[in-house]
């Protein structure tokens, strides 16, 4: 028997090099398909790997509250992704935050709104600047570091700012901006702090903290006709030990406080970048699905290459046959070779996908993800091309007659 399947792998290894470049160019199709796969999902690995390394970077005891009850299996909810742009009355409130700092174990909080608005000085900062009201603690627990001056503190006057550093670029021409003065609505902030540049946009608070403006929340309501809009609050208990127990208690607080009403999540962990890691997920998979085109042409483009293959060894199939070769022998043979071509295309998808990626990176800030699943994913793609699209040629071939064959001539 391994004797047969090496007589098999060889007899296919012969007739593909006969045909070298007929092969190369099926193959092509195949290669294409699995390149844009592989690339799409080591990039959107990538981002999504990005967020769990920043929560775990944070000691492991930080806790973020939303509003609404998050279900992170649900597509409707990855909007939650970017919970700033979710414009609808939030469940979360002042009073929430007073109640959180008073529970048990919890060291730290920081409620985020975040506003639209043009934020002008010298020069219009680009309009998707975000305009962040939160608390001073948010530089503790989001472990955000200033380059030149303070963050926002509470005992400072209210109309002061920490800025971005690009946002400070962007305004006014330098990053060393302190004690200048920009308007955010016609309301004038002093600066008095620039953020050290993080060169990365994605994060679990979703804020490009480079070029975003960093106000209290009390301006933040002012710029909002005096309402409060909280689409997140961060919380930092004192011990990662202990954060399972401040969770319970912060459970507990805020129900009662909701009048029994659950109209908030949360999240720990990789719960809190599961939401951004699925709605990256989703968009990988339905972009694969659009690249899963030029695999299926590859497929059929083996299925056509095969079928003429076998109609040009009509007579060598009459000879193998006429020599004792079965059904399953001329089968196993012609769907080895499709099976190698499909292969082949997979394995040279594969490392095409990964230079592709990093190349791509270069203009991004994180780069791809090696790691099994995709090298799984990328096989099984190639194999499963080679099988079914081979299938059909092979059994064909086998299904021959020995004396109408021998009766071809090449």
């Amino acid at each position: 028997m391994r004797f047969l399947l090496l007589n098999h792998i060889q007899n296919a290894r012969q007739s593909l090099h006969s045909n070298r470049l007929r092969s190369g160019l099926t193959m092509l199709g195949v290669t294409i398909g699995v390149a844009s796969i592989t690339t799409i999902l080591a990039l959107s690995a990538g981002a999504s790997k990005v967020i769990g390394d920043q929560v775990d970077a944070l000691s492991g005891n930080i806790a973020v509250i939303r509003p609404g009850i998050t279900s992170p299996d649900s597509l409707s909810n990855l909007t939650l992704a970017n919970p700033h742009r979710d414009f609808a009355a939030s469940s979360l409130t002042e009073a929430d935050i007073a109640l959180i700092s008073n529970v048990a174990h919890v060291e730290a909080v920081a409620p985020l709104m975040v506003l639209s608005g043009t934020v002008k000085a010298d020069s219009v900062a680009p309009s998707e600047t975000p305009i962040v009201a939160t608390s001073p603690e948010l530089e503790l627990i989001s472990n955000l570091k200033v380059q030149d001056g303070q963050f926002i503190d509470s005992t400072v006057d209210q109309d002061t700012a920490t800025i971005g550093a690009q946002l400070s670029i962007d305004i006014f021409g330098t990053d060393h901006s302190i004690g200048k003065t920009f308007t955010i609505r016609g309301k004038p902030f002093t600066v008095i702090g620039i953020l050290k540049r993080t060169n990365n946009p994605i994060n679990y608070n979703s804020i490009d903290f480079d070029t975003a403006a960093i106000v209290s929340l009390t301006s933040g309501k002012q710029l909002n006709q005096g309402l409060p809009q909280i689409q997140q609050i961060n919380v930092r208990s004192d011990s990662v030990t202990n954060l399972n127990e401040a969770i319970i208690n912060l459970n507990k607080t805020l129900i009662v406080a909701h009048h029994g009403e659950h109209d908030f999540t949360i999240l720990t962990g990789n719960q809190i970048s599961q939401p951004t890691s699925q709605l990256f997920y989703t968009i990988a998979g339905l972009t694969a699905a659009v690249a899963g085109i030029s695999l299926l042409v590859g497929g059929i483009g083996i299925m056509n290459i095969m079928l003429v293959s076998v109609a040009e060894r009509t007579r060598e199939i009459g000879i193998r046959k006429a020599l004792g070769a079965t059904n399953a022998d001329i089968t196993i043979q012609f769907l080895i070779e499709s099976l190698a071509m499909g292969l082949g295309g997979g394995i040279a998808g594969y490392v095409v996908g990964y230079l592709l990626a990093f190349g791509i990176s270069t203009f991004l800030t994180f780069d791809p993800v090696l790691n099994w699943e995709i090298v799984i994913v990328a096989l099984t793609l190639s194999v499963t091309m080679g099988t079914v699209f081979g299938l059909y040629p092979a059994i064909r071939a086998a299904r021959k007659d020995p004396i109408e064959s021998l009766r071809e001539y090449n």
